[in-house]
């Protein structure tokens, strides 16, 4: 009973945190297009905005280390620096590469991310993948690209980018699996530590990388009581958005994170018809049903693996090797029949 009310309690906390996840992601994404559009409010400095949502992470965080609520564990300084440059070069690289490409081109840049992070978690950590979860990851880029993927130009700066923004992404996801297990720290303990390094780098550079991307400086720009209203909307959901992220990657894999990610996408491009008046085409819906059939498969074909690999250590565990079993041979045609009955040797 105590094993099974475990799993229910995993079960319940893995459901939590990928509900967390999608529910702040969505929520971030419409708040965000309130308040970066031209229809909106014009604030179009993703990198300092993202700034900010350090900043406001990075507060609850010493706040909640200050008052007891989370403990705080050592992490070598060098590590949290590389980590969080891998992190910035991730979101600089990824706003570039929305400048530089067609629409078209950064979603298949975002698609091949699932078979870049596989093949670096096959180099870096030497993991396996079943056929049958290979066969789901499949499925669902397809299905993601039938409804995302529309016209695709390629330059070759924004290759450039693209590549180092799949690159430099996949590695921040599987860095952080893997510092939570090297250092047996939670996901909300590493994410205090890295979250002041990654606001004060994008907050001192954020306002010239946007003006690059902008030709706008954020100095000039007129703030509001609407603008700040949705800014501080916009750290909100980030701060739910960063801790379940590292929650969700703490307890699944960088691959899981990537495959049921993508629901976060229909579920925008389902928003984004409900209450944007966005264009959902017969190609859009079949993409969509696609890409939830695939996540379906790829939730059986993960469940499968783990419980064929439980009952592959259970039965290691339950029996002999052959080199036991002449071992064991060997000792009881030595041993006198009385010395095994009666426990004593007898000369």
């Amino acid at each position: 009973m105590d094993t099974a009310s475990e799993k229910k309690s995993s079960a319940v906390s893995d459901v939590g945190a990928w509900a967390m996840n999608v529910v702040s992601s969505v929520g971030i994404i419409m708040a965000n297009k309130q308040l970066m559009s031209s229809s909106g409010y014009g604030f179009s400095f993703a990198t300092t905005l993202t700034g900010f949502h350090f900043g406001l992470t990075a507060l609850v965080g010493l706040v909640s280390n200050a008052t007891g609520l989370s403990a705080s564990k050592h992490v070598p300084m060098w590590e949290l620096i590389w980590f969080s440059l891998v992190a910035n070069t991730s979101i600089t690289a990824m706003n570039f590469s929305l400048m530089l490409n067609s629409v078209g081109f950064y979603q298949i840049s975002k698609l091949s991310m699932i078979p870049v992070v596989c093949v670096m978690e096959w180099i870096l950590h030497n993991k396996q993948y079943s056929k049958e979860v290979k066969l789901s990851v499949l499925v669902v880029v397809i299905g993601v690209g039938i409804c995302t993927v529309t016209d695709v130009k390629v330059n070759a700066k924004g290759f450039v980018c693209a590549c180092i923004a799949v690159l430099s992404t996949s590695l921040q996801q599987i860095s952080i699996g893997s510092l939570q297990k090297k250092y047996s720290i939670g996901s909300f303990e590493l994410l205090s530590k890295t979250a002041p390094i990654q606001a004060l780098s994008l907050l001192v550079l954020g306002p010239f990388v946007d003006y690059y991307l902008t030709g706008k400086f954020i100095a000039n720009y007129k703030m509001s009581y609407g603008v700040i209203l949705f800014i501080l909307l916009s750290c909100l959901l980030a701060v739910f958005c960063n801790i379940s992220q590292y929650l969700c990657i703490g307890r699944f894999s960088a691959v899981s994170f990537q495959v049921l990610g993508h629901m976060k996408t229909v579920c925008v491009l389902t928003l984004g018809w409900l209450l944007f008046d966005s264009e959902l085409t017969f190609k859009n819906i079949m993409g969509m049903l696609l890409a939830v059939v695939g996540m379906i498969i790829y939730s059986w074909a993960v469940e499968a693996a783990k419980q064929s690999n439980a009952k592959a250590l259970a039965h290691s565990k339950n029996s002999l090797t052959e080199e036991e079993i002449r071992l064991l041979k060997e000792g009881v045609e030595k041993t006198p029949l009385k010395d095994v009955e009666l426990g004593e040797t007898k000369e």
